[in-house]
């Protein structure tokens, strides 16, 4: 049955080597009870964990029913001691999670047998040994007897060709030890067992044959098995099937770690619940974006109903521009080597785009298209069509004796040297809408305004001299929007940027106003064409806004506009159409053009398109380079009789802030005087752009416009779906122009909505990725949690994972095992994570509807829910890969011998 052949066992290496064995040879019978008698250290054990295939023999060979095991490799010894050993221990060697019935049928589930099969098998081997009313019991709830018995069921379940037993009766009474060694005198009737004892009574009351060791070596054999012998014997060789190694189920994997974790239910929970905390973070943020998207979805549909499709005189593909301006739009043009720094064409393409990219929208046709032809069509779907004709609305304080103070366009930061910022609104440079601008038109559809805002007092304007004020929800106008209306004084915000200049900071308390005291406010407007008056001197029509005299009684004899309403934001209007505190009716821009064009200046310039009235030149002339030359100089001497022609920027601030505050009065006055003297005569920019002047530019200085040529045309969709049909009817205007040849008429249009919301979806979805990468981090750090938390669950159960290699379970089968704990464990964190996260939406939307009034915004996905508990999964499996690898690495022999 079994012969070994000068077994040699070594452990360690170099001087610390150890031998174990000696050049063991001995030969087994088939059938015999054999007992190694020796003392602690001789080597016993070693023998017995080489014969059952636990040990490895550094030298000789252990042949089997007559085949050398040299060559064999982890299968062929799992397969061995799946189908032909079955160990019986000292210590038992139960896995205490499992039932009685469960460890002996564990056998069976590694051979591939069947459940039914199993169940029968091990209750059979269960009634034989005396337990078959004991199957649901867990081992610490036996004898010591009960559970060596329980051992001997399952070295037995198998129906093993040999049975080896180290010390079974070691840690048994003497009347156990006797109902022990009973039961293994009838198994080996028809088997092979050998026995490892240190009792000789024992192994002389029962074995049919003794055999002591003594430091390695067989020093006596009551019943030696000789070769010649050995060589008669004839064995049953075990079919290919049957010595085809059947793996470890998955099923079986996740149930023996699923009684495992259960033995630990509050470690288990907390890990999961450790991992879940990235699940958690992903799943809310998750939930916001979706809703906040699908929140977005809605909300563009009810804006569209107040918010434009636009279309310009002249249009630039802003797309691109912004695509340029982010470097989305910047590729490299050629390539090249990183061993350097090369420039890109940034310039180049900016000044292309922005310059060829310009289309020119011929507005009188499409107007026409739309009042009076197949466009008409359009108005079914529109809530208003808005005609804007870049009319400037002049407007003062009725009261100039005290001052001429401007309130639309806003000086506001012109009196506190910020006039750059008003240059660059007035070149588009901060924004469609210039933000020097505090009166702005209202659209027409006098319905859609009262569904949008409420008239708190007062009423709604109805002719062109009247117009109604805006106050927030909050029923408040902003600081700026009083100094810029005159309604506060602005030497509050100078004296605010003296302190800044200063370091320090200065405030002034917030200020209240009846509703009588805003229905009294009146102002005065001008038509562009009133700031100009024919010099005789120069030959020409000259700028005279900065003239206070001349300006005066312009303002004096201009339009008396008065507000006849104050209105505020209706609470569940989406968006609101009127844009700044002064909302006026189209009857303004009207009359304003009309007195344009019939001033004096507006009538000199329609009679002679051909010459500029502001240079007394044919448009297009070479201006005089002296004049320029002149006009630079002069800034210059102004500014070095100040002394400050060498100054930085900061320099200067630096300087102002150095002032006294009567010396930094007097500085400001001489400052403006200087300046008032240079702007006097023509500056170098003024020629410039007298030069480069056009008609049509004069025209729009000018404030003439006429009805059937706007600059912007606005329109307003009811809804969603009329965009779509609007978009339609341009369209077939567009495959009109088209098929009449005339490509020129075409028209681009701007879905400010659409470019918005786009915007707006981009950057939440930016900022969600963003915030899940962080959050992701949290999902790593969980991994490597779950693989420590996994690991020390190799380390308690080394003795379980000795107990399954003893019984045929191969490494692969022990990875799975530990796999399946971090699966059951992702899976329970993954559940745990969804759950709390659709508990934490019921508070999060509780917060977000008192704050911003909107319902149900946190809301996760199914689909999305589903893919984080996978994720949750697989990330926990990955965790635990080098813990489970490791645990299938240990030695079996070492594993069995830890506690």
């Amino acid at each position: 049955m079994l012969q070994l052949k000068n077994i040699v066992k070594d452990y360690g290496e170099g001087a610390s080597k150890v031998q174990a064995l000696k050049g063991v040879s001995i030969n087994f019978r088939a059938n015999e009870f054999v007992s190694i008698l020796g003392h602690s250290g001789c080597g016993k054990t070693t023998l017995l964990n080489i014969v059952g295939g636990l040990d490895q023999y550094t030298d000789g060979d252990l042949i089997i029913k007559g085949k050398s095991t040299k060559k064999y490799k982890d299968k062929d010894w799992d397969t061995y001691r799946n189908h032909s050993v079955g160990f019986v221990f000292q210590s038992y060697n139960l896995i205490m999670h499992q039932t009685v019935l469960q460890n002996v049928e564990l056998a069976l589930t590694l051979s591939g047998v069947s459940k039914s099969e199993r169940r029968r098998r091990a209750k059979e081997v269960l009634e034989k040994v005396g337990l078959g009313s004991q199957i649901h019991k867990k081992p610490n709830q036996m004898s010591g007897g009960q559970m060596q018995r329980v051992a001997i069921a399952r070295a037995l379940i198998n129906d093993p060709e040999i049975l080896l037993a180290d010390e079974p009766t070691g840690a048994l009474d003497t009347e156990t030890s006797v109902q022990i060694m009973d039961l293994l005198k009838e198994i080996a009737k028809d088997r092979l067992v050998i026995m490892v004892t240190h009792n000789p009574e024992l192994a002389e009351q029962y074995s049919t044959r003794i055999v002591k060791l003594l430091d390695g070596e067989i020093t006596d054999d009551s019943m030696p098995y000789s070769d010649e012998e050995a060589a008669k014997e004839t064995y049953e060789e075990l079919s290919k099937k049957d010595l085809k190694h059947k793996r470890m189920s998955y099923f079986t994997a996740l149930n023996l770690s699923f009684n495992n974790l259960l033995t630990k239910k509050g470690r288990t929970l907390l890990t999961a619940f450790a991992g879940s905390i990235g699940i958690i973070g992903i799943a809310l943020i998750l939930s916001l974006s979706d809703g906040f998207r699908n929140y977005i979805k809605s909300v563009e549909e009810d804006t569209l109903s107040t918010y434009p499709l636009e279309i310009t005189d002249e249009s630039i593909d802003m797309s691109a521009m912004m695509g340029i301006m982010l470097g989305t739009e910047m590729k490299s043009e050629e390539e090249h080597d990183m061993d350097k720094v090369y420039s890109n064409n940034f310039v180049g393409n900016y000044m292309k785009n922005m310059l060829g990219e310009v289309k020119v929208n011929d507005m009188v046709s499409f107007k026409d298209y739309i009042e009076e032809g197949d466009g008409q069509k359009m108005k079914d779907y529109t809530s208003d069509i808005m005609y804007t004709y870049g009319i400037t609305i002049n407007a003062y304080k009725s009261d100039v004796e005290k001052e001429v103070y401007q309130v639309n366009p806003s000086t506001v930061f012109d009196s506190i040297g910020f006039g750059s910022m008003s240059e660059m609104d007035n070149l588009g440079m901060t924004g469609t809408q210039s933000t020097t601008n505090v009166w702005s038109e209202m659209i027409s559809n006098q319905e859609l305004l009262e569904n949008q805002y409420d008239v708190v007092a007062g009423r709604w304007p109805e002719n062109y001299d009247e117009v109604v004020m805006v106050v927030t929800k909050d029923n408040e106008i902003s600081d700026y929007e009083l100094y810029s209306l005159g309604i506060r004084d602005v030497s509050e915000m100078q004296e605010m940027m003296r302190a800044a200049l200063k370091g320090e900071t200065k405030t002034y308390p917030n200020t209240s106003y009846t509703y009588d005291d805003l229905l009294s406010l009146t102002y005065k407007v001008i038509p562009s064409s009133d700031f100009y008056e024919y010099d005789d001197s120069e030959k020409c029509y000259v700028d005279k806004s900065d003239d206070a005299d001349y300006l005066k009684d312009k303002i004096k004899n201009g339009l008396d506009i008065k507000v006849v309403g104050i209105v505020r934001p209706n609470e569940d209007a989406t968006v609101h159409s009127i844009t700044t505190t002064i909302g006026y009716t189209h009857a303004l821009v009207e009359k304003l053009m009309d007195l344009s064009r019939d001033s004096e200046v507006g009538k000199a310039q329609l009679d002679d398109p051909d010459k500029n009235v502001f240079t007394g030149y044919e448009f297009g002339a070479d201006l005089n380079e002296e004049a320029q030359k002149e006009a630079e100089q002069q800034a210059q001497d102004a500014m070095s009789e100040m002394g400050i022609a060498d100054m930085t920027e900061d320099q200067l601030y630096e300087y102002m802030a150095s002032l006294p505050a009567d010396q930094l009065k007097q500085f400001m006055q001489t400052m403006t005087e200087q300046t008032q003297s240079v702007s006097n005569s023509m500056s170098l920019s003024d020629l410039k752009s007298a030069e480069n002047a056009t008609y049509d530019d004069n025209l729009v200085t000018l404030g003439i416009a006429y009805e059937n040529d706007p600059k912007v045309i606005r329109i307003y969709p009811i809804d969603f779906e009329s965009k779509e049909k609007i978009i339609d009817v341009i369209e077939e205007y567009n495959d009109m122009v088209k098929a009449n040849g005339e490509e020129e008429k075409e028209i681009s249009y701007t879905d400010m909505v659409g470019t918005m919301m786009s915007s707006i979806s981009t950057i939440i979805n930016a900022i969600s990725y963003v915030l899940m990468a962080f959050v992701a981090i949290s999902l790593v750090v969980s991994s490597i949690m779950i693989g420590i938390i996994t690991y020390i669950s190799v380390l308690e159960r080394t003795k379980e994972i000795g107990v399954l290699r003893s019984i045929g379970a191969s490494k692969k089968d022990i990875s799975r095992v530990f796999n399946a704990e971090t699966i059951i464990i992702g899976f329970v964190a993954g559940l745990i994570g969804i759950g709390v996260t659709v508990l934490l939406n019921i508070p999060i939307n509780a917060v977000i509807h008192h704050f911003a009034g909107l319902t149900g915004v946190a809301k996760l996905p199914v689909t999305g829910g589903a893919l984080l508990v996978a994720i949750s999964v697989v990330l926990t499996m990955i965790g635990g890969l080098i813990p489970s690898r490791v645990a299938s690495k240990k030695d079996p022999v070492e594993a069995l011998r830890s506690e």
